[in-house]
């Protein structure tokens, strides 16, 4: 698989700009701040959905343009897939694959496969957990694209039950009536763990496949002079260390509710990111 050609319209500094990409090595050079590194992140775009950079997509639209476009063309066993992305910032990005509208943007997940590495990544050890479990997870969408789904629901539910959370907190702060009601709030602690649970599920598979290879890669390197591993350590309590689903959304559906109480003080959830400890 390689990119045969980029095309990005108002993406970061490039107002348009087309790049011809040959197979094997490719390398771009340029004065510090000409936007190599832009070229880079819109290839990552393409392949996760998600910038290496930043949190949000409004940085990625040009000042003074209402949206960006990234266009792609893949060769793949000989055949070319055109991949094109509009992102528009506070709305829904826009998709075409081979030139067909796409019912969804992560319907592109899997059309190119790639690994980078930048200097952020250093935060994958230098950083707080979070950095880790971002990368999990990129690399299980890249994996895996119906993971993109997974973790969609469930950064959904977290929003929606906080919001419950909020709003009853809330309401108890001021007296009032209206908004206090938490009788839903056992609903979405169902939806939570399902979901919780798969991604989970997912991270725990991950690390034990990556594992031999972190051992073989780090040899390679201290040449016998010391070992490493990986593994994953969940917040929440596992009786065993398994990945079926049932079982971790149970574990997790019983932390749920041992912080229920602490969570309605607080006015937000405790526990809605176990699964990313």
């Amino acid at each position: 698989m390689h990119v045969r050609r980029l095309e990005l319209v108002d993406f970061r500094s490039y107002e348009r700009v087309g790049v011809d990409l040959e197979p094997g090595p490719n390398v771009l050079v340029g004065a510090n701040g000409v936007g190599k590194t832009n070229l880079v992140e819109a290839l990552g775009y393409v392949a996760t959905l998600d910038s290496h950079r930043v949190a949000t997509d409004a940085p990625l639209v040009r000042m003074g343009a209402t949206a960006a476009v990234i266009r792609c063309a893949v060769l793949h066993d000989g055949r070319e897939l055109l991949v094109e992305l509009e992102i528009v910032p506070g709305k829904a990005n826009r998709a075409r694959l081979g030139r067909s509208p796409a019912r969804r943007a992560r319907d592109v997940l899997g059309a190119l496969r790639l690994v980078l590495f930048a200097p952020e990544d250093l935060e994958l050890v230098r950083g707080d957990p979070a950095e880790r479990r971002r990368y999990l997870d990129d690399l299980l969408v890249l994996r895996q694209p119906r993971y993109a789904g997974v973790r969609a629901d469930y950064d959904r539910v977290v929003k929606q039950r906080n919001a419950l959370l909020r709003t009853a907190y809330l309401a108890r702060k001021t007296g009032g009536t209206r908004g206090g009601d938490l009788s839903t709030l056992a609903v979405w602690d169902t939806h939570l763990a399902r979901h919780g649970a798969e991604l989970l599920a997912g991270r725990l598979e991950l690390v034990a496949a990556l594992a031999p290879h972190v051992t073989k890669a780090y040899d390679a390197v201290a040449a016998g002079r010391g070992a490493a591993g990986i593994t994953y350590r969940p917040s929440v309590e596992l009786a065993d260390p398994t990945v079926d689903r049932a079982a971790l959304a149970e574990a997790l559906t019983a932390a749920l509710a041992e912080s229920r109480s602490a969570e309605v003080e607080r006015g937000t959830t405790l526990v809605g990111q176990l699964h990313r400890g």
